[in-house]
């Protein structure tokens, strides 16, 4: 079964292509939800507040909002945090798969969620990529009704829109309804198990 690497900008809508994706029969994976339960982990908690401060991690759980603003502001936090949790997403992407490979019925594919899929050099490690692009106005209006307010400054890590389609091996426009997005991802899939 194919193994796919979902990437696209924020805004871009990856976490509804990857639900859709799991309706069609997918096995999904988002790795912002693995970055999430990494946080939660004693070592990587202490790793993060030993690096950032008791501010990052009121009450002792870590506040993605407020280590954002940190390592966002600053190349060497972030890059200090990718060497940091980078290894353990890794981990965790391949036991999800092997299980997932398991698992019966068979899954239509193996897709993960990968925001910096091609920055992070890892889209060799996949039969193929999609990457979910959308108007920049529209990723805007969404990033801010989920509010992400600073779209430049979080995308400005991010390659942009135009090379991450150009580096995939399929683009999906995402600037339609749920069902439209749906027929397209549904094309994409019936390609991949060609």
């Amino acid at each position: 079964m194919p193994y796919v690497g979902l990437t696209g900008g924020l805004g871009a809508g990856k976490s509804t292509a990857l639900a859709v994706l799991g309706r069609l029969g997918a096995a999904t994976l988002s790795t912002d939800s693995v970055v999430h339960s990494l946080y939660a982990r004693d070592a990587v908690r202490s790793a993060v507040v030993a690096r950032f401060g008791d501010s990052v991690a009121p009450g002792g759980v870590v506040d993605r909002s407020a280590l954002g603003e940190r390592v966002f502001s600053r190349v060497e936090d972030r890059a200090w945090l990718e060497r940091l949790l980078w290894p353990l997403v890794a981990e965790e992407i391949s036991a999800w798969r092997r299980e997932a490979a398991a698992a019966s019925p068979a899954p239509v594919a193996l897709v993960v969620e990968v925001p910096l899929l091609f920055e992070a050099g890892i889209e060799g490690d996949f039969d193929a990529t999609i990457a979910v692009v959308a108007d920049e106005e529209l990723r805007r209006a969404r990033a801010a009704g989920r509010g992400h307010t600073a779209l430049a400054e979080r995308a400005a890590r991010q390659l942009s829109q135009d090379e991450k389609a150009a580096r995939s091996t399929y683009v999906v426009i995402n600037d339609g309804t749920v069902e439209q997005l749906e027929e397209k991802l549904s094309a994409v899939l019936d390609k991949l198990r060609r």
